[in-house]
């Protein structure tokens, strides 16, 4: 295995292959803040053949999964107590880490039996596995591997006299549990772990400081408590609104997939994600979007026009187009994620400090960013948000 030399803030990897061709290194002059703590020598293996410099600053402990034997047991009686009509599995490594804590207390067998007659809903391709290593077969299972679209495609059933189970994964789903309670069910949560922060939160106040002064040009997540546990730490830094700034308008968050992506949500962070959740084709993403920001960011609208965004510089077919900062901001949200749906709410925490916190702001900033782009530059979708009117693909 290559050994890991250097200061934990920015680590590097050495008895590595010579480095590539120059041509060959799309990420040169380019620095990655990486949040996870396994593997992550991977991660730099991956980004540093590729030129790119490392920031390491794990947000969570080498094993953040921390199961507590004594509440896990209990959680099992009480599934067992009581026939089982739904279980809907959010992990892979929580699925197994559970049942191979039953098959040591001599539970595995009655446990797979009773949840075997139930409805199972698994949310990704890991919790399968983890189910049918044990016999086990999900009824369903989304394509998006999230979570939301579990409960998404239980909305609108009646509930009612249903007792579901929800295994958790490293972080509550009370508000989950609460939602189901609501369509009528019954609902038992087990929780098979917790994930622990890292020891020494000095790497991670370092990396927060580099984002906030966009001396880094990306930072990788490759787990949703990554983000909390980011967020929180700049939170207590007083230097939350800065962090979120930065990744509104310089710094890239890019992460390992959709579940992952959704924790930024609430904070009105914009995401890369890739279409598989994979650590290399995250990379090989930035490979692609590191180069094109620095380059300026070119998206071509709907009516055959050009917007061009280099830094705080706007184009629209060559000519400057003039924001103020509230319009800004929701171009700079929607560019980021063009031709899908950015929510009212995400659009509002992307306003700058100091602008009204209602929803009319978020109107009165889309209102302004039509009259300076066309009319016809930003859809309204009922409901939901906004999208920027992207020309369709090959156009």
């Amino acid at each position: 295995m290559a050994a890991v030399t250097g200061c934990p803030h920015n680590r590097r990897v050495t008895d590595m292959p010579a480095a590539a061709p120059a041509e060959t290194q799309p990420l040169a002059g380019f620095r990655v803040g990486i949040t996870a703590a396994r593997k992550a020598d991977e991660q730099m293996v991956l980004l540093e053949r590729r030129g790119a410099s490392v920031v390491w600053a794990p947000a969570l402990s080498i094993e953040p999964n921390h199961v507590d034997d004594a509440s896990l047991r209990a959680a099992t009686d009480e599934v067992l107590s009581e026939k089982v009509d739904m279980l809907l599995v959010t992990t892979g490594i929580g699925m197994k880490a559970w049942l191979d804590r039953a098959e040591e207390w001599g539970l595995l067998d009655r446990l797979t039996e009773h949840l075997g007659r139930a409805e199972i809903l698994a949310r990704g391709p890991k919790s399968v596995g983890a189910l049918r290593r044990r016999g086990l077969r999900e009824l369903w299972a989304p394509q998006s591997e999230s979570f939301d679209d579990v409960l998404e495609h239980l909305r609108g059933r009646d509930l009612t006299g249903r007792r579901i189970v929800v295994q958790e994964h490293g972080q509550s789903l009370s508000m989950v549990a609460h939602a189901l309670r609501r369509q009528g069910a019954s609902v038992v949560t087990v929780t098979v772990y917790r994930v622990e922060s890292a020891a020494d939160p000095e790497p991670m106040f370092h990396l927060i400081d580099q984002i906030v002064d966009r001396e880094v040009d990306a930072v990788t997540f490759t787990a949703a408590p990554a983000i909390a546990a980011l967020m929180q730490a700049a939170g207590s830094t007083g230097r939350r609104d800065e962090v979120v700034s930065a990744f509104q308008a310089d710094v890239i968050a890019a992460c390992v997939g959709p579940v992952t992506a959704a924790a930024f949500e609430m904070w009105g962070v914009p995401t890369i994600y890739p279409d598989r959740s994979r650590l290399a084709a995250m990379v090989r993403q930035l490979e692609t979007e590191l180069p094109s920001r620095r380059a300026g960011l070119a998206v071509g609208l709907a009516g055959g026009h050009q917007l061009l965004l280099h830094g705080d510089d706007i184009l629209l077919d060559g000519v400057e187009v003039r924001l103020s900062p509230a319009p800004a901001a929701v171009l700079q949200a929607l560019v980021a994620n063009p031709g899908n749906v950015v929510p009212r709410q995400a659009l509002l925490a992307a306003l700058p400090s100091g602008t009204a916190g209602s929803e009319h702001a978020v109107e009165m900033a889309v209102a302004r960013l039509r009259s300076a782009l066309g009319t016809r530059a930003v859809q309204t979708v009922v409901k939901r948000g906004y999208r920027l009117a992207v020309a369709p693909t090959g156009a």
